[in-house]
């Protein structure tokens, strides 16, 4: 019969104890995802959700609402939609929030304008003052998809002081998902 290492619990009692350490160090998130129609955002919230990606995804009408748990942190994850009719709502929805996530479709340099109107509009809201933003050029396993460069200049990052965080991601192939999620989790309280 194997012994478990010196300080180290065996497995049974190291999952009790992460479940228990889990209740008294959680940390929670709230966090809205926003962007223009068919950039990802719903994919993103799906892989986040099951580390699962699925081209069958139906538009979001409105918004979403998903729980995620992560490790220790629980996400409240707002999924707003991002048709015309809808963007009038997402202040509402990034009032109080830990982060945004403004979700670009690093492939369609035909919505870059729209995309960088949108955000700066959003932004320009007192009631977001402060609170931390994160670009996420989705869709990067698409030849000619724009860089990280790219998408700094488009979407006129550098005129946005003291928040702005870009990653190029794609939900596709999941690259720099690990780099969002301790992003998001750092975002936590």
């Amino acid at each position: 019969m194997s012994q478990p290492v010196s300080g180290q619990p065996s497995g049974f009692f190291a999952t009790i104890f992460a479940w228990i350490a889990g209740l008294f160090f959680s940390k929670a998130a709230e966090i809205s995802v926003v962007g223009l129609q068919a950039s990802g955002k719903t994919s993103f919230v799906n892989v986040l959700t099951s580390g699962q990606w699925s081209e069958d995804v139906v538009p979001t009408v409105a918004f979403n609402f998903r729980k995620i748990r992560k490790g220790k942190v629980t996400f409240k994850v707002w999924d707003v939609a991002g048709q015309p009719k809808f963007r009038s709502m997402w202040e509402r929805y990034c009032h109080g929030v830990d982060a945004i996530i403004f979700v670009v479709d690093s492939a369609d340099p035909e919505k870059f304008e729209t995309a960088c109107f949108e955000l700066h509009s959003l932004l320009s809201q007192q009631t977001l003052a402060g609170v931390p933003l994160l670009v996420l050029g989705n869709k990067n396993d698409v030849t000619d998809h724009a860089s990280v460069q790219d998408l700094i200049r488009e979407l006129e990052l550098s005129k946005i002081t003291g928040r702005p965080v870009s990653v190029s991601c794609s939900m596709k192939s999941q690259h720099n998902l690990d780099i969002v999620l301790k992003w998001l989790t750092d975002r936590g309280h």
